[in-house]
């Protein structure tokens, strides 16, 4: 085990010593030390029962021969952090938690770890950190929460997010926004819909590192608690067997979950999580394999907020597994992989029957015959640029427009508020990147205010920052390379022409070359006055396209 060469012999009675201070036996001392990462804090409301879930891990840990140890691991509430400054620093934390959680690991050499994330950037941040360490892991979440209720109908995050914009629009009072207030987010949990926290628990089982459940057991259901045991029992089975996060997430394992992800309709942040723990894993990907698993992955799920279904009745449905399932009737799964069950995909996913229909289409009859996300690529993206292909009208799949060009989400927010944008217009928001903005904002606010003032038909959205999960309609992120980086988006002019196919997979600035030409000639990217993490961060990471790594 690891930890012996911390723990036997004469010399290491210093250790012994720590270890005792701690209040372990020697028996304790003995056994294999499991280390918990606990995500809990009080200001995330999907981490505020991962106490319950960290206590129920370390029993299972304990009933199976291990000592559970807990540390912890940081983590954003991005609905809080939305809107301001605080967004800058959501996704510059995946890389800490990474950073840390391998610092706590390799110092207090233990022999195996069960991660307790919950939402968006602690998942791919403890997934970046399981495959840099590779030693026995298991991810048990938080846990989704519940949808709320207005009317007699179920709402999640978005349903609020657009109620603001339909209160600006005149369309409902105040008193029916402070409804909302109250009922939008009635449990604790990750959010309801099929948001970034959600859509990346849901493919940790796609990469077989978490058990089944994982991404779909609400929060407060008591399954979830027998769930969390199970992935402490886990553990230890997968140390006796030596079965490692490298043995699980191989190239194979990461392109299931990159169908799973099409079947789903996950955030757009999956396409910036996913290379990066790929990256980690030692496997490259570049955006162009997700257009090629699309154009083969039916769409079977149309979760909030791209359809009416959440993720409490994805769970009932069959959840994950039986997704998986249906891709499966037409061989496109992977069935050889191993996972943290010991057991292949195939032997996890046997059985695992579709009981709704209406939540999960058959394989014979999707949404469409192509995935929930695509990749743009022009000589606006020409390293790429993402959209949710699943979460846009039909009648915005194409659309040419003026361009409205805003330096920052606040200006771009502040004239949708003000009614400046109309039918027809692309918004463009720019200097919002991995490295501009610095920390690639989610752009909710303005595209949940476009839905919410009646505009989602007829107005679409480009950046080279990000979108929240929650985020629906024809909004185009990722764009790199990025303004600060020289990239074609910081030379938009207000009124150039904006075309968006996302059928054919392209965007477009419809400018003569030889203006582009003089434009880029004369362009030298803004720069910001930044300092602390944000400074350091902005000097080494990548473009959205490599899933903002850092160098």
């Amino acid at each position: 085990m690891k930890s012996d060469s911390l723990k036997l012999g004469l010399q290491n009675a210093p250790h012994r010593a720590l270890y005792h201070a701690l209040g372990l036996t020697t028996e304790e001392i003995e056994r294999p030390l499991v280390g918990i990462v606990s995500s809990y804090n009080e200001i995330v409301p999907g981490h505020m029962n991962i106490d319950k879930i960290v206590d129920a891990v370390k029993l299972g840990v304990a009933m199976a021969g291990g000592t559970p140890i807990v540390f912890p691991a940081i983590a954003v509430c991005d609905g809080i952090a939305m809107g301001h400054t605080g967004m800058k620093y959501s996704l510059v934390t995946r890389d800490l938690i990474a950073d840390s959680t391998e610092a706590m690991t390799l110092a207090h050499g233990f022999d195996a770890l069960v991660m307790v994330p919950n939402c968006d950037k602690n998942v791919p941040g403890l997934l970046m950190a399981a495959a840099r360490l590779n030693v026995p892991t298991v991810f048990v979440s938080g846990g989704p929460m519940l949808a709320g209720h207005i009317d007699g109908a179920k709402i999640s995050f978005s349903s609020i997010s657009e109620a603001v914009g339909e209160f600006n629009a005149g369309k409902i009072n105040e008193e029916k926004l402070y409804e909302y207030e109250c009922k939008t987010c009635p449990t604790c949990g990750s959010c309801s819909g099929m948001y970034t926290a959600n859509s990346m628990n849901c493919l940790t089982e796609a990469l077989g590192m978490g058990l089944k459940g994982n991404g779909t057991i609400p929060a407060v259901y008591s399954a979830r608690i027998e769930l969390a045991k199970r992935a402490g029992m886990a553990v230890m089975d997968m140390l006796k067997k030596d079965i490692r996060p490298r043995d699980i997430m191989t190239k194979d394992a990461i392109m299931n979950a990159l169908t799973v992800d099409m079947a789903l309709g996950c955030s757009t942040n999956s396409m910036l999580h996913l290379p990066a723990i790929a990256h980690e894993c030692g496997v490259e990907i570049n955006l162009d394999v997700a257009n090629k698993i699309s154009e083969k992955t039916p769409n079977l799920c149309h979760l909030a907020p791209a359809g009416r279904t959440y993720i409490e009745e994805l769970d009932e449905a069959g959840g994950v597994y039986a997704v998986m399932n249906e891709l499966n009737k037409k061989g496109l799964i992977n069935t050889d992989c191993i996972t943290v069950t010991g057991k292949t995909v195939g032997e996890n996913i046997e059985n695992c029957i579709n009981t709704n229909h209406n939540v999960i289409r058959p394989i014979e009859n999707p949404y469409s015959e192509t995935g929930g996300i695509a990749v743009l690529r022009g000589n606006l993206a020409p390293e790429g640029s993402v959209v949710k292909r699943s979460a846009v009208l039909p009648e915005m799949l194409v659309h040419e427009g003026p361009a409205r060009v805003f330096e920052c989400e606040e200006d771009a927010q502040a004239a949708i508020n003000a009614g400046k944008i109309v039918p027809g217009d692309v918004v463009v928001i720019r200097y919002e990147g991995p490295k501009g903005g610095p920390g690639m904002r989610e752009m909710l606010n303005p595209t949940s205010a476009i839905m919410g003032m009646g505009l989602g038909n007829s107005v679409a959205l480009i950046t080279d920052g990000r979108f929240s999960g929650a985020t629906r309609g024809a909004c185009v992120g990722h764009i790199t390379p990025e303004a600060a980086s020289g990239g074609l988006i910081g030379i938009v002019e207000e009124g150039d022409i904006i075309s968006i196919n996302i059928p054919e997979n392209k965007i477009e600035l419809k400018v003569a070359r030889e203006e582009i030409d003089r434009r880029m000639k004369d362009f030298v990217p803004k720069k910001k006055e930044l300092s602390g993490y944000l400074k350091r961060y902005a000097a080494l990471v990548s473009g959205g396209a490599n899933g903002a790594i850092l160098n």
